[in-house]
């Protein structure tokens, strides 16, 4: 079976290379020109260990190569993003584009799966979009839904060792689509249909912000009330039956900070809990941007000048390169607003350079700062001691102080 991965992001490509290193004869297409010339060249233009060189592996063996156009194939994946527009409406001109360009491709007998993050209906309303432009494959294709649940830095584990949601039209779709990813998934793949499967990974991730709101509320709480928050959810988590989770500076990333809004957007009166979890950990940001501000006026008030600030991190999670959705980017941009006139030094060491900020060294930015502002807990920001000389501001629990 010969397999085409649409989009070439932090998801298409490690599944794409993961398909291709066993066995699966794969194209990967992005329409990023850049994009496909690196990874033809070998080179991850993402952070993922361990990636960089099975792709070097599957391109030398001729099993992957990257085009900016589909090719010909038995199977289609959609991966590609999907953002939300005005309100927090989802976007899913990505996944139709992708749709309609394998549209001219596809026969019968063919395999179609969607696996970006959609609202609830899509692979429907995707279904609706190529029979009626291709009358003639009406029941002669599969089609179904699989979302991808991996971590971000562990990618090349958890692609082939989670368990997966498959959710065809028809139960023949499914099938088909089970016996693909049964090629690499050694995992439990669990039957459903396209609407389930849907609603699971908006189910997965909207579950997790609801947990992280419960422990960015409880910082709130303990920061007036003088309470080290850290220490308190140690302390809560001895219980049997008790499992919070660290707080942070807001939630970022492509999946749990947008998908609760894919179930918000359509379902507004019933989702009263995870419209008020987004509230929350977006007010954490702004919470943490004023916390800056303030922090920065009281030291130009006691030692008569502005003080050197170090912003550290602004990828979403620690020690990768994705800032979509970031809080820490966010925070930086508004304390860079708010405080123009100020000496702001910002850090970030997955990322060699950023269009909008200029980077400093992590060691060189400590040493200089008056104030330390922990966003990301990166590696290399746990190898810094404690300065009791240092105003600290933790935000990610790297001192857990």
């Amino acid at each position: 079976m010969k397999a085409c991965f649409m989009g070439l992001g932090y998801i298409g490509l490690p599944t794409a290379i993961i398909a291709a290193k066993h066995g699966v004869d794969v194209v990967g297409v992005d329409i990023n020109a850049k994009v496909v010339e690196v990874t033809n060249q070998g080179k991850l233009h993402i952070i993922e260990p361990g990636m960089e060189e099975m792709l070097q592996e599957v391109l030398a063996a001729g099993k992957f190569k990257a085009y900016t156009t589909p090719q010909e194939s038995d199977a289609y994946f959609m991966v590609v993003p999907t953002p939300f527009k005005g309100d927090h409406e989802p976007d899913t001109s990505y996944v139709e584009a992708a749709t309609r360009a394998v549209l001219p491709l596809l026969k019968e007998g063919d395999l179609y799966v969607i696996e970006s993050t959609s609202p609830i209906g899509t692979t429907e309303m995707m279904a609706e979009i190529i029979f009626t432009e291709r009358p003639e494959l009406k029941d002669k294709i599969y089609i179904a839904y699989c979302p991808e649940r991996v971590l971000p830095g562990n990618v090349i584990y958890e692609l082939v060792h989670n368990d997966r949601v498959l959710g065809g039209l028809t139960p023949e779709s499914t099938d088909k689509a089970i016996e693909f990813y049964s090629q690499f998934v050694q995992g439990k793949l669990h039957k459903t249909n396209s609407r389930t499967a849907e609603m699971c990974k908006l189910t997965e991730n909207s579950s997790r912000d609801v947990q992280i709101a419960f422990a960015n509320e409880l910082s709130l709480i303990c920061d007036k009330a003088g309470i080290n928050v850290w220490e308190l959810i140690e302390l809560a988590n001895k219980h049997p039956r008790v499992n919070i989770l660290q707080p942070g500076c807001g939630v970022g990333g492509h999946c749990i900070a947008v998908d609760p809004y894919f179930i918000t957007a359509d379902y507004p009166e019933e989702s009263k809990i995870i419209a008020t979890a987004r509230e929350i950990n977006n007010y954490k940001s702004d919470w943490c941007a004023e916390k800056v501000k303030s922090t920065m006026l009281e030291f130009e008030l006691k030692h008569g000048r502005k003080p050197i600030v170090a912003m550290m991190g602004l990828a979403f999670k620690p020690n990768i390169d994705d800032l979509r959705e970031s809080p820490s980017k966010n925070i930086v941009g508004k304390v860079m607003l708010i405080c123009n006139n100020a000496d702001i030094l910002i850090v970030e060491p997955n990322v060699s350079e950023h269009k909008q900020f200029k980077l400093t060294n992590y060691k060189e930015a400590y040493d200089r700062a008056d104030i330390v502002v922990m966003l990301t807990a990166h590696n290399e920001f746990k190898t810094l001691p404690w300065d009791e000389n240092k105003v600290i501001l933790d935000f990610c629990g790297i001192y857990k102080r």
